[in-house]
């Protein structure tokens, strides 16, 4: 559990009465975006109040009548999913310039100009978000914030989310290793090992990483593999 000092009252009113407990806000907010984490980690009383401030704690009557149940972990989870998290404004500020970064970053590594076919610079994508007053509520997912940034994007800049085959060639000093490390960034489509000891594959990745896939192959091979975009 986490101390009290860095808990924030979360609250769900629901047939004329209020429940609140007590979370840590970046776990709660990992929580009600899917993430499984104990709910004990998540707070900082086993308790589920009328009035956190005064210690107040609801009734048993109250929790059967609208949770159908006394448990504290099910309505907890309840609570953090379904209610509001009531942040301080620095911990409004942190948690959302994070989740801002993570949209920026999940757009410029799988997003491109159609016009260029290449990414736009995260500086780019960060500039266009503010024209367009991009709002980021720091316990939606980057999933649906990234859907709703691509929408408010797409009249100010060119951009489309595109993938890439890349047919690949490593020299047999650096296939072994090789398999791991582009396994771990790309989707293998087709591979094959050749009697001399190389390793030919086709991958798929995201159109925004193809600077940062070439480096990684180029580091893997010493600069001696080969590589070709597949139409």
């Amino acid at each position: 559990m986490i101390s009290l000092d860095d808990a924030v009252v979360a609250k769900l009113e629901s047939h004329g009465e209020r429940f609140e407990i007590l979370v840590d806000p970046d776990l709660a907010a990992k929580i009600r975006q899917g993430e499984d984490i104990p709910i004990e980690d998540a707070v900082a009383a086993l308790q589920i109040f009328e009035n956190a401030s005064q210690a107040e704690r609801a009734s048993e009557e109250s929790l059967k009548k609208v949770f159908k149940t006394t448990e504290f972990e099910p309505i907890a989870l309840h609570i953090i999913r379904k209610g509001e998290i009531h942040l301080t404004s620095e911990q409004r500020k942190v948690l959302t310039a994070e989740k801002r970064r993570q949209v920026i970053t999940f757009i410029a590594r799988n997003a491109v100009n159609p016009q260029t076919g290449h990414p736009h610079p995260p500086q780019r994508i960060e500039l266009a978000m503010e024209e367009a007053k991009v709002h980021i509520d720091p316990f939606r997912s980057v999933e649906e914030l990234v859907k709703d940034t691509m929408k408010a994007l797409r009249p100010l800049i060119p951009i489309k989310f595109d993938e890439v085959r890349v047919a690949v060639r490593i020299p047999p000093d650096y296939a072994p290793r090789a398999y791991g490390e582009i396994s771990a960034v790309a989707a293998i489509e087709k591979e094959e090992w050749q009697k001399d000891g190389s390793w030919i594959c086709v991958v798929v990745i995201p159109a925004g990483i193809q600077t940062e896939f070439y480096d990684l192959i180029n580091r893997i091979s010493h600069g001696n593999a080969e590589t070709k975009i597949i139409k």
